[in-house]
């Protein structure tokens, strides 16, 4: 089980919101570690990662050209592997997609066991869980390349455009979504919606995490938004 910040709190998953529950309850699940006061990021000079950053993009470009071309590598997912990655992990990128059943990022980019710290959840927004979650691997683990991969009919943007009410957890979800409907405007596509709101979940992440905008403001991450498309599988980098 990897640590994570006494702050982070237990999750309500249904509303995204931290829970008031009496955390005694859960001591036995989910154990305290101390809290920590700052922000250690990873040490590599400014250089060095601007270097990496390019290197890691080009390498999902490189894979992601495979997959179209269905030439696919298919390496480091034998047993080997798997044993190798039984001490720990060391993914270079972190991708924040959509749970859609239609996109998997570790086939788009033709990666193995252990390459990619994946976050799905529909509509590849930015809540609570999923911040948490890249917080982990920024600060912990030191991915230097953050993706927020958006795709083709999205189906939870198309329920954000059409409104209504869809429940309170799923409104709560697609909620996320409305400040990309209201930038492009009345009578824009899913498509043009689900990458406006790619590009603006980025700006959001750095926002919303002290932990994120940090580590961007350092030179030691870079967050930048994509979108899938379904029938080629191609991935265009916004």
């Amino acid at each position: 089980m990897f640590w994570l910040p006494q702050a982070y709190a237990l999750l309500d998953v249904g509303s995204g919101l931290e829970s008031n529950r009496n955390s005694d309850e859960f001591s036995d699940l989910f154990p305290r570690a101390p809290v920590r006061t700052e922000l250690k990021l990873p040490t590599a000079n400014c250089e060095k990662t601007m270097k990496d950053e390019a290197e890691i993009l080009q390498r999902l470009k490189d894979g992601n050209a495979r997959f179209v071309a269905d030439k696919l590598d298919g390496s480091l997912q034998d047993s080997a592997r798997r044993s190798s990655l039984t001490s720990g992990q060391d993914p270079y990128a972190i991708i924040l997609s959509c749970a859609d059943s239609r996109v998997v990022p570790e086939l788009a980019f033709d990666t193995g066991l252990g390459e990619l710290f994946v976050v799905r959840v529909a509509g590849n927004v930015a809540n609570t869980s999923s911040i948490a979650s890249i917080e982990y691997a920024v600060a912990h683990i030191g991915c230097a390349v953050l993706v927020v991969l958006g795709h083709e009919s999205c189906g939870a943007v198309t329920a954000a455009i059409a409104g209504g009410d869809n429940g309170e957890n799923l409104n709560h979800l697609l909620g996320h979504v409305g400040p990309a409907i209201k930038a492009v405007g009345d009578g824009a596509s899913v498509d043009d919606t689900v990458r406006k709101h790619a590009q603006l979940t980025v700006d959001e992440l750095k926002a919303q995490s002290k932990i994120i905008g940090d580590a961007v403001e350092a030179g030691k991450l870079q967050v930048v938004p994509a979108y899938y498309n379904l029938g080629s599988g191609q991935v265009d980098f916004l």
